[in-house]
């Protein structure tokens, strides 16, 4: 698998399990995992991310653009976490996702109101980091950005705001010991999406899929199927009479040009109530979902009882899928949390109204971080 670059303070959440670290003979690899303890209703998170260099046979010494987060004990509660996954994109693309992952995270984390309104501070702090990465002078963000997934969890809620195609997804064990099924957390922003794709014509935006802009197909058909079934050639955003920036998504951080025509930093916001029959929960970029469906990829993670060998299974049967399809691969990141020991059913405590039950003062924990994105390639 790839080289990981991640940087960990000494200490661990309170009663956490510290973060393993395995190097792999013959390969530039680490794999991470750590045990996250939410003491307010005695139960634990247990995660573990793997992000992995794409295949790029025209351009063999591209850098991995994902990268991906894991900050616990949030404003020192041992009850407040974040995950996320950045897919960057375009010529500064891993610049502009690992400005984007540490600025929001920091921005997230000193927002007095994050745990009386998370909906709030999530909007204002994607506005706030969309806007210092266009003022940044060091990073060009006119044709670059990056898509964010990001999964906050207070309590027993998941707080899952989403700009782009990247995806989170929850597992839900049926009552009556059924196959488990996939439930989305978030909704990729495509122009797939009728909704979305309106918002951009509005904006100004041609939709076209790449055939259609050089003439190949007709342009005025404006049905693409849907992303399961479409193939290689999804519509995309172009300026009027130009031919740029091609985006195949709706939202994203940074592209400062596609703003233009209606990509936006706007995130979507979904609020999800943990109970015990959701085993686990992954997010991950458009890298694993491309040619993987979410009932899939939740799947493959139930065969595992360590989410890390779950992340290694799901990042190689994505490679192994997308050179089944095409010449290269993307760049892919996942992060597998696994919830042990819940065993609220969702009107016990913690309740299932808009804002989350009152949170512990008495255990003030130091934080723990872990920070990924990849400096080479993979064996």
């Amino acid at each position: 698998m790839g080289c990981v670059c991640c940087k960990f303070p000494s200490s661990l959440s309170d009663g956490g399990k510290k973060i393993k670290r395995k190097r792999r003979k013959n390969a530039t690899a680490d794999e991470f995992s750590e045990v996250i303890p939410i003491p307010s209703h005695d139960f634990k998170l247990e995660c573990a991310a793997l992000t992995r260099r794409g295949y790029y046979p025209d351009t063999p010494n591209k850098d991995n653009q994902d990268c991906f987060c894991i900050k616990t004990s949030i404003q020192g509660n041992p009850n407040v976490h974040i995950f996320g996954v950045f897919d960057g994109h375009g010529h500064s693309g891993k610049q502009c996702s690992n400005f984007v992952k540490n600025r929001l995270i920091e921005i997230l984390s000193s927002d007095e109101t994050l745990l009386e309104d998370p909906v709030k501070a999530y909007n204002s702090a994607f506005s706030t980091t969309n806007n210092e990465l266009h003022d940044n002078p060091d990073i060009d963000d006119s044709m670059s950005g990056t898509t964010a997934i990001t999964v906050l969890v207070i309590n027993d809620k998941l707080y899952v705001a989403n700009v782009g195609d990247s995806r989170a997804v929850i597992s839900v064990k049926p009552d009556h010991q059924g196959r488990i099924v996939s439930q989305d957390l978030s909704d990729d922003q495509t122009p797939y999406r009728n909704d979305e794709c309106e918002r951009v014509k509005e904006c100004g935006a041609r939709v076209l899929s790449v055939d259609q802009v050089e003439g190949l197909k007709d342009p005025s058909v404006q049905s693409w199927g849907d992303e399961e079934s479409s193939g290689s050639d999804p519509p995309r955003l172009w300026m009027q009479n130009a031919m740029y920036p091609g985006t195949a998504f709706t939202r994203s951080v940074g592209d400062s040009l596609a703003e233009k025509i209606g990509v936006m930093a706007v995130p979507e916001v979904s609020v999800t109530q943990l109970t015990h029959n959701h085993p686990f929960f992954v997010l991950a970029s458009d890298g694993v979902f491309e040619f993987l469906s979410s009932q899939t990829v939740v799947d493959m993670v139930d065969r595992y009882m360590d989410p890390r060998g779950a992340c290694s299974a799901v990042v190689a049967e994505s490679y192994k899928s997308w050179l089944e399809h095409e010449n290269r691969t993307d760049d892919i990141t996942i992060i597998v949390v696994h919830v042990n020991g819940l065993i609220n059913s969702g009107g016990e405590a913690g309740g299932s109204g808009g804002q989350p039950p009152p949170l512990r003062p008495d255990v003030s924990p130091q934080q723990s971080e872990m920070y990924g994105s990849v400096a080479s390639d993979f064996s």
